[in-house]
């Protein structure tokens, strides 16, 4: 697995485009969101569905058409700095499809911001388009809009990345003891195991430190998951391994065996409550970059700024 391309770096004045890929969005937040951007210094525009709500199924914001529509559009404007989604939830792999890939690609590289639902375009950029992308915080999203641990991590890794090569939360144990290189990957485990086979997904994890996470599933889901990502192949070769936190997923002590049960026989670094996904105060973490785990000291070191 080699690093990606890196876009550039946001300035003061950057126009930033957010976009609904997934589920509805409460108008609130959104304008919530778009306050805490513009007090960045950045020029937020919205996406002319994003506060669309499908007419049969209310779990999508909107048509898949739409949502492709937006997503493309905005990626392609050339004026057009970075693209920000507004939430998760459900129905990216709805819309992924629909994109024109050949022009997203020609359009040229720029900065792309999201998660958990979001894990399905982060695999499509990194197979389609060959682009680090960072998995963080959403405009509209709880956590962001009141956790300044969030918000100024995504910021530093904006406007001054070198700042946060060093990726740490402070609460970060090892399961698995170790060190490991490898390019950054990963994201909700759901979302990695439901693209297996799919044209968007990468064949498997060779290489990489694989980041893990997920938000309301019960112990047997994720060790479903995993299973079906080991039994796929998926995970043979792969370097190291984070595990971000599993908010809604029974507590720790329950969850920790099964997790050492299926990932510790792999044999490498495993370092887990790294502080990304859906928690409070959830940190930035870029895909696509060389990086080293140390699983000991629960820190993510990157070759180079996320960032250029």
């Amino acid at each position: 697995m080699k690093p990606l391309s890196r876009p550039s770096r946001l300035a003061p004045g950057a126009r930033v485009a957010v976009v609904a890929p997934s589920g509805p969005v409460p108008e609130e937040r959104l304008q919530a969101g778009l306050d805490v951007l513009r007090g960045w210094d950045l020029d937020p525009v919205v996406a002319p569905h994003v506060l669309d709500r499908h007419a049969a199924f209310d779990y999508l914001a909107g048509t898949d058409a739409d949502r492709a529509a937006d997503l493309q559009s905005a990626w392609c404007d050339p004026a057009v700095d970075a693209v920000l989604c507004a939430r998760g939830g459900y129905g990216v792999q709805r819309m992924a499809d629909l994109l024109d890939w050949e022009a997203m690609r020609a359009a040229g590289p720029k900065v792309f911001v999201g998660f958990s639902d979001i894990t399905a375009l982060h695999e499509a950029f990194a197979r389609r388009l060959g682009l680090v992308t960072l998995h963080g915080p959403m405009a509209a999203g709880i956590d962001f809009l009141k956790n300044a641990r969030a918000q100024e991590h995504l910021k530093a890794t904006l406007f001054a990345p070198e700042t946060v090569r060093v990726i740490a939360s402070g609460t970060g144990t090892p399961m698995v003891p170790g060190r490991a290189r490898g390019v950054t990957l990963g994201g909700c485990l759901a979302l990695l195991a439901a693209e297996l086979g799919t044209p968007h997904a990468r064949p498997g994890a060779r290489g990489g430190l694989l980041c893990l996470e997920d938000v309301g599933e019960e112990p047997y889901r994720l060790d479903r998951y995993l299973t079906q990502l080991l039994r796929a192949g998926w995970l043979d070769g792969v370097a190291g391994i984070l595990l971000g936190s599993w908010e809604q997923c029974e507590p720790a002590e329950r969850l920790r065996p099964m997790l050492a049960d299926r990932l510790a026989g792999l044999g490498v670094p495993v370092a887990e409550d790294f502080g990304f996904g859906h928690c409070a105060g959830a940190l930035t973490v870029p895909f696509g970059v060389a990086a080293e785990l140390d699983a000991d000291a629960g820190t993510l070191t990157l070759d180079e700024p996320a960032l250029s």
